[in-house]
């Protein structure tokens, strides 16, 4: 098995570049692997804490903890690599890391080279992000490393006769943080112990959320206090459900925000122009009456999260097939939730569903019958959102546990 993955990472990293030349976001991956050795040359021979996250839901894992360290812990130097660049391309910014840049490919060579340059104190890796060489390395080095906010799961490689390769990667980790009691239970049957069952650090972060000021002029003004619909995250099959129901369904009085994933232009011309309301763009506000228009597309990116405060119900896209986006920030602010119905490899929307603060749907029928059914009802929408800011709130803690580790062992 050894053998069959470092072949695999090769074979990898000579078909990369030529299947790049084709397709715009592996282009991304590729040329943005480029500059990783020289961007950790900035932080070289420092006190270095290493986050390595796959992308933009898991940096959101790691965020609290960033933040938290950097108040207790500012002799350290933050370094936030990212495997996927729709992480990447929207957070390489972020100003409380030191460094950001793309995880190199996990061969041999890389791995000793990585941990070579970097020397990290502390290594923390989020959720489901198992290297084996850098893990490997990381042990032979004998570098403090944890996972934070764990998910495992019976049919991942570790507990298979012939992921023995996997488990020993494993070693690597002084502790597992993990989001429930079945991740434990896994580790346990594999003979990890040092596990303890923390939750997940978005409930902290989206939590935060909520006391900081969610106002934004052009919103309230679009908004000009009608009921609101936010379709935040939106892929096409999601955008195909909502532009129906628009067109067909929705009453004069009725608001909606479309949030799409995909920012390129033409994408987001072709939504505009499906719609037969009033539609405005964010890039084309200014000097509009936005209270006059029925549809507003945000072709931006930054500011859903904030968005979703002025809503009275919320779509979170990706859960027809793409893979579901992050439905706990529409849930901070108590409204329900609106979701595809492949969710099952999210927790947080499996519990919510399993509560009816989250509504699972399949196909247009369902769609249009669960919208109708919150707009008119307006006990059935506070009920449900209510649910939704309970579970967040029950939810809390995950960073506390984390950051009470990392204060002994730094």
């Amino acid at each position: 098995m050894k053998v069959l993955y470092n072949f695999f990472v090769f074979a990898t990293s000579q078909l990369l570049p030529i299947v790049a030349l084709f397709n715009k976001k592996l282009k991304l991956f590729v040329e943005g692997r480029k500059e990783s050795f020289s961007k950790i040359r900035e932080i070289k021979n420092e006190n270095v804490i290493w986050f390595h996250v796959a992308s933009l839901g898991e940096f959101e894992q790691a965020r609290p903890i960033i933040e938290e360290l950097k108040k207790t812990h500012d002799r350290y130097k933050i370094l936030v690599t990212f495997f996927s660049p729709s992480g990447y391309e929207v957070r390489k910014n972020y100003t409380l890391a030191d460094v950001i840049c793309y995880l190199p490919l996990d061969s041999k060579a890389n791995a000793r080279k990585f941990i070579k340059s970097v020397n990290p104190k502390f290594a923390i890796f989020i959720k489901y992000e198992f290297w084996p060489n850098l893990l490997n390395e990381l042990k032979l080095k004998e570098i403090p490393t944890i996972l934070v906010s764990g998910i495992l799961r019976e049919n991942q490689i570790f507990f298979k006769n012939y992921g023995g390769f996997m488990r020993k990667s494993l070693n690597a980790f002084c502790h597992f943080f993990v989001q429930d009691k079945n991740s434990k239970e896994l580790l346990n049957s594999i003979n990890f112990e040092n596990v303890t069952i923390a939750g997940d650090t978005r409930f902290d972060r989206v939590s935060k959320i909520l006391k900081q000021d969610n106002t934004i002029d052009f919103i309230d003004e679009f908004k000009d206090n009608q009921y609101t619909f936010i379709a935040g995250s939106t892929w096409q099959e999601d955008e195909e459900l909502l532009v129906n129901y628009i067109n067909n369904k929705a009453s004069e009085k009725e608001k909606f925000i479309i949030a799409p994933h995909n920012m390129k232009q033409e994408a987001i011309l072709e939504l505009q122009k499906s719609i037969n309301k009033r539609t405005v763009l964010y890039s084309t506000k200014a000097y509009k009456n936005l209270s006059e228009y029925s549809v507003f597309i945000i072709d931006t990116i930054g500011v859903l999260t904030k968005i979703y405060a002025a809503g009275d119900v919320a779509y979170v896209g990706g859960g027809l097939r793409t893979g579901l986006h992050n439905i706990l920030e529409p849930a901070t602010f108590g409204i329900p939730v609106v979701i595809g119905n492949k969710y099952n490899k999210f927790k947080e929307a499996v519990d919510l569903v399993g509560l009816k603060g989250c509504i699972s749907i399949r196909n247009q029928g369902e769609f249009l019958r669960v919208l109708m059914k919150l707009k008119s009802d307006e006990e059935y929408r506070k009920s449900t959102g209510k649910i939704n800011q309970k579970y967040i709130q029950e939810n809390l803690g995950a960073t506390k546990l984390i950051m009470d580790y990392l204060n002994t062992h730094l």
